[in-house]
């Protein structure tokens, strides 16, 4: 029997989403994966447990939390009218930082 589980997790960015993602798809027994960046949830739906699924979430945040675990339902799905001009600026925890120092250094006389 399928189950929907529902994991609170931080996305702040597309990075952060395809992180989770990642993590969750390793598991099996996994119907389908829907992630809410407003509401900041996963939600699962399928036969794996929800053990599992909250301990692969750790490794990714560790302040994650199982919301609700329930029988899934067929959910009626509305069509997106916002859509997305541009992709979000990554989160303080995903983005990578390059510095470039004007000092420079002599090459070396022992050479």
């Amino acid at each position: 029997m399928s189950k929907k589980t529902v994991v609170s997790v931080d996305l702040f960015c597309s990075k952060c989403r395809v992180k989770v993602m990642k993590q969750i798809s390793t598991i099996e027994g996994i119907n389908s994966i829907a992630l809410d960046p407003s509401k900041n949830t996963a939600t699962v739906i399928g036969e794996a447990d929800p053990v599992c699924i909250i301990k692969q979430v750790r490794k990714f945040s560790k302040s994650a939390q199982i919301t609700s675990i329930g029988p899934a339902k067929e959910e009626k799905k509305e069509e997106k009218k916002d859509a997305c001009l541009s992709l979000p600026r990554t989160c303080q925890k995903c983005d990578v930082v390059w510095y470039v120092s004007d000092i420079s250094y002599p090459h070396c006389n022992i050479l």
